[in-house]
């Protein structure tokens, strides 16, 4: 079974970092958000809304910073469509600004019949690859990119998400004891790098600058946390 490191002081810092820094981009909203899983959340993450350079440019430093201080192997990066593709292209910028350069790759939701063809676009794939995506909501996902990977004769063999929402997944409209990177950590064997985790938003709720006006959102979350819950 792959389990999660516990988090150092600087990798708490980067976390409260990056929740402040998606409330202020507008990215990390408060209020009713229905969710895949019909369940009505008191908070929505909406990486779409990273919509500019420069909120493209931090982002990327986050995931970078996340995914070389958590010392996960990789050879190269692979985006998944829609939302992973400008997150893998960035973030390989990134990461080779900081001085580890790999190549990446992407796919398209339908293949081309047509030029080079195909669904896969960017370097081969090969060796072992990180899937870097915004949130794992079902792990649907990342079982497309693994089949993926797998066909390309490549290793599947880390994801790298903005947010862990650590909630219960559901199966045939059923909660499950398990959240989706549960799943793919200890089904599928593969490492998890986060930026930041649903305890890490709480505690941007609850402390500091933030906690006088966001206390209402603290108690809801928090809630929503008891209510559907997992500990990862």
């Amino acid at each position: 079974m792959v389990v999660s490191l516990p988090q150092s002081g600087a990798d708490a810092q980067l976390a409260q970092d990056f929740v402040e820094f998606a409330v202020d981009a507008g990215v990390l909203r408060f209020g009713q958000f229905t969710t895949k899983a019909g369940r009505v959340s008191p908070y929505f993450f909406n990486a779409g809304l990273f919509d500019d350079g420069a909120k493209m440019a931090r982002l990327s430093e986050f995931y970078a910073k996340a995914i070389l201080a958590s010392g996960v192997a990789f050879d190269m990066v692979f985006g998944p469509a829609y939302k992973g593709i400008p997150l893998a292209a960035t973030v390989a910028v990134e990461l080779a600004r900081q001085g580890k350069n790999v190549p990446f790759a992407y796919n398209r939701k339908e293949a081309k019949d047509h030029g080079e063809g195909g669904s896969l676009v960017g370097a081969p794939l090969q060796g072992r690859v990180l899937i870097i995506d915004d949130v794992m909501s079902a792990g649907t996902a990342a079982r497309e990119s693994i089949a993926l990977i797998k066909g390309a004769g490549a290793i599947p063999y880390a994801m790298a998400i903005a947010l862990d929402r650590q909630e219960k997944a559901t199966e045939n409209g059923q909660d499950v004891a398990h959240s989706a990177v549960q799943y793919v950590r200890d089904q599928l064997g593969m490492q998890v790098c986060t930026i930041a985790k649903l305890e890490d938003l709480l505690a941007f709720l609850g402390q500091g600058a933030a906690a006088e006006s966001m206390r209402e959102h603290h108690s809801q979350v928090l809630a929503y946390r008891e209510r559907y819950g997992v500990d990862n």
